[in-house]
């Protein structure tokens, strides 16, 4: 490990040289004039021109208060009233994730991608095969594929992935990156067979007929990111961070989020950001089963990894999985299940004694969480947990972070106003996964109360909201407009008492998501001391005939440098 980490620094140098020389001519001092200045402070306030000095916000006002503030060498920013708000904060995702399509085989569905049934998705694997190496016997991957919106409305199986290769493991990768199906070479090299027993917290998925496993393989059942991707050369791990580099920028991202890591990835993106291959911000969630215990025991000191650029965060946790898998843990079935699973509602990750244990050993030690929650009964176990916790070691302001929170229910979410936990809503499902959840997972009544933001204000928490990526697109703008309009690609309107003001979904990939990672004193908002981290939107999204989704990103600015222009 130590001798990848060195390769990596040596290859990346004269990238560290060449930051050197831009870093050079970033302004010191910067003003924007003539711009309808969205601050996202306590009152919402509003202004016509921000001024920067050093990276940081000197001053806001207007355009006639700014002006004195001009010096030589001030760089002259005049938006020409185009709108200026403060930076969108990643509150969810996995970068470098979604440049993972550089190096895999997309087969991403529709609206997404143009992966719409299994014939498609078996041939783009083919092709690919042939344009790569065809007599090569490494893993052949697949990224994006999802059974609730293919044609079929289900999962290939090992025997069609056969017919790809016999000879190469071959893995397609669902999209909520729970679970993926492996054909017969995969599963021979994983060590599953008809005899191998399901993990805990894991599923293999076998033929009821035979007991043969159908290479679908779910949860803990599922082979780890390093066995799947442990051949992608250095070149294709540049290649995927360079993809997700320019999808976060272009999307107006000033602070992305590594949701999950490793000490080989955490060290990797480090020396990624201190060359400005990174050239935004970025929050790090270490693996409870990767790094816990040794922050825990102070074996890894998160300080010594921590600037302004860079920030390890809460402990991450997986509580369930995901309810387009069927894997989130219910506390009623499934609106429709297989004949020979009608009672299936998903299964937990850890028994609620395990998690307990978990979450008072972090919470004992001062340590903030983020728990990965998506059904209700995960819910209700993550929430059970936590109480037990703070009774045994009161914290004022834990801000435990259950993400996802998709299916928490109105006393649930009064529970986490109790408790000082603040959930994040991954409330691009209802475009992406709206209609699937209104017909097959959830039915009509549990799918109009999906991630339930405006319960969540009506219960007196503070929130965001978050893509998930690659789940979903990078997409601030969408994912706004998911939380306002509650839309699904089929034009449901999918509960309309869950519906949210533009300015609180604003709030919840701004301020809000700042003050979740307790980062609110630096960013999320425009105010004097506060880093120089903008976007700069076309209109104004707060207008009432504006359409949000028609919005371009201008331009994204941090600490004052433009890292994107369109």
């Amino acid at each position: 490990m130590i001798r990848r980490t060195l390769v990596v620094i040596l290859a990346l140098l004269p990238l560290l040289l060449l930051h050197r020389v831009i870093d050079n001519r970033v302004p010191a001092h910067r003003v924007f004039l003539n711009a309808n200045v969205i601050t996202m402070d306590v009152d919402d306030s509003r202004y016509q021109a921000v001024a920067v000095s050093s990276g940081n916000i000197q001053a806001v006002g207007s355009n006639d208060e700014i002006r004195r503030l001009i010096q030589p060498g001030t760089l002259v920013s005049d938006l020409q009233g185009a709108t200026l708000l403060p930076g969108f904060i990643d509150a969810h995702s996995h970068f470098p994730s979604s440049g993972l399509q550089a190096v895999l085989v997309d087969l991403a569905p529709p609206p997404i991608g143009d992966t719409a049934s299994i014939p498609v998705l078996l041939q783009r694997m083919r092709d690919y095969i042939k344009r790569k190496n065809p007599d090569a016997d490494d893993w052949v991957i697949g990224y994006g594929y999802d059974d609730s919106s293919i044609a079929e409305r289900r999962h290939p199986n090992r025997s069609e992935l056969d017919t790809i290769s016999t000879t190469r493991p071959v893995y397609v990768w669902h999209s909520s990156g729970h679970m993926g199906v492996a054909n017969s070479r995969a599963l021979e090299l994983l060590g599953i067979d008809a005899d191998t027993e399901n993990p805990f917290g894991g599923v293999i998925v076998r033929d009821t007929k035979t007991g043969e496993p159908t290479g679908l393989l779910q949860e803990t059942a599922a082979p780890s990111t390093s066995t799947i991707l442990g051949n992608i050369s250095y070149i294709d791990y540049l290649r995927i961070v360079r993809r997700a580099v320019d999808d976060y920028a272009a999307s107006g991202i000033t602070t992305a989020q590594t949701g999950g890591a490793n000490l080989t990835m955490i060290r990797a993106m480090k020396v990624a950001s201190l060359i400005r291959l990174l050239p935004f911000r970025l929050n790090v969630w270490p693996k409870h089963e990767a790094l816990g215990s040794a922050i825990h025991s102070g074996e890894i000191e998160p300080q010594r990894y921590n600037d302004e650029r860079f920030h390890i965060g809460p402990i991450k946790i997986l509580a369930d999985g995901s309810p387009q898998g069927r894997t989130a843990y219910l506390t009623r079935p499934y609106h429709t299940n297989p004949p020979d699973r009608p009672d299936a509602r998903g299964f937990p990750a850890y028994s609620l004694e395990v998690l307990t244990q978990m979450v008072q050993h972090y919470h004992e030690a001062g340590m903030q969480m983020a728990i990965h929650g998506n059904g209700d009964a995960a819910i209700d176990d993550i929430i059970s947990a936590f109480e037990h916790a703070q009774a045994q070691h009161p914290h004022i302001d834990p801000r435990l972070i259950l993400v996802h929170a998709q299916m928490a229910r109105t006393d649930q979410l009064e529970r986490m106003q109790q408790l000082g936990i603040t959930p994040s809503f991954f409330s691009n499902h209802v475009y992406y996964w709206g209609d699937a959840h209104f017909e097959l997972h959830m039915g009509p009544e549990r799918a109009s109360n999906i991630s339930p933001a405006a319960s969540a204000e009506r219960a007196g928490l503070r929130y965001s909201i978050h893509a998930d990526t690659p789940v979903t697109p990078i997409n601030p703008l969408r994912l706004i407009n998911s939380a306002v309009e509650r839309q699904s690609t089929g034009g449901r309107l999918l509960g309309e008492n869950e519906t949210v003001s533009v300015l609180a979904a604003l709030r919840a990939v701004t301020i809000d998501a700042a003050w979740q990672m307790k980062q609110e004193a630096t960013r999320g908002s425009i105010e004097p001391g506060k880093f120089a981290d903008f976007v700069v939107l076309s209109g104004d999204p707060t207008t009432p005939q504006q359409n949000i989704i028609d919005l371009q990103i201008v331009e994204t600015i941090v600490s004052g440098e433009t890292i994107y222009h369109r």
